[in-house]
């Protein structure tokens, strides 16, 4: 019975987790944030629990991010069904834990979001240099809304500016959509 109990818990921390990152996320991203980064949970728990709620419609996976097909960049959401099962079992959770997960949710919700929105790619060119591809991805459907290409002459220059790219592209977007598309 005891181990039920827990089996229920952790599907409120992770429901509870959904609702106060406030933002989709995609499995490596919830069970980066349940297990490595803080211990609400196990490994296997989070993934068994996460499995689970989407089964009974708890968690949903966002509509448009791809087909019927499950891939890294697939994000999920908490369900109205979910949020209603989390008003009224949210006590069921530990006080402390309930204050570190929003605590955490506040302090880093942007860093999830920008790493998932804002990613870059680069690949050697046969002439030796390299093209890095900037992208920010449409939020819902996980699909670039904005890229860029930019050729570089050294890996090292690709992997700067790609590090870069997290802190800089909602910036160079609101540039390049001001100076090209606002009717301004």
């Amino acid at each position: 019975m005891n181990n039920l109990q827990d089996e229920t818990v952790n599907k409120l921390i992770l429901l509870f987790v959904f609702d106060k990152m406030e933002i989709p996320l995609t499995e490596d991203s919830i069970v980066d944030i349940c297990t490595s980064r803080n211990d609400w949970l196990k490994y296997m728990d989070c993934k068994e629990c996460l499995s689970q709620l989407i089964d009974v419609n708890f968690l949903c996976k966002l509509e448009g991010s791809g087909s019927e097909i499950i891939s890294k960049d697939t994000r999920y959401t908490i369900t109205v069904d979910g949020r209603n099962c989390l008003a009224n079992f949210f006590n069921r959770i530990k006080q402390h834990t309930r204050e570190e997960i929003y605590n955490y949710a506040k302090q880093n919700r942007m860093v999830f979001k920008r790493s998932q929105e804002y990613v870059y790619e680069y690949f050697k060119n046969h002439d030796g240099s390299h093209t890095v591809v900037f992208k920010i991805k449409e939020p819902v459907i996980a699909q670039p809304m904005f890229e860029i290409r930019l050729k570089t002459s050294t890996r090292s220059s690709a992997v700067i500016a790609g590090k870069k790219w997290n802190k800089k592209a909602a910036q160079i977007y609101e540039y390049v959509f001001e100076n090209l598309i606002s009717d301004n």
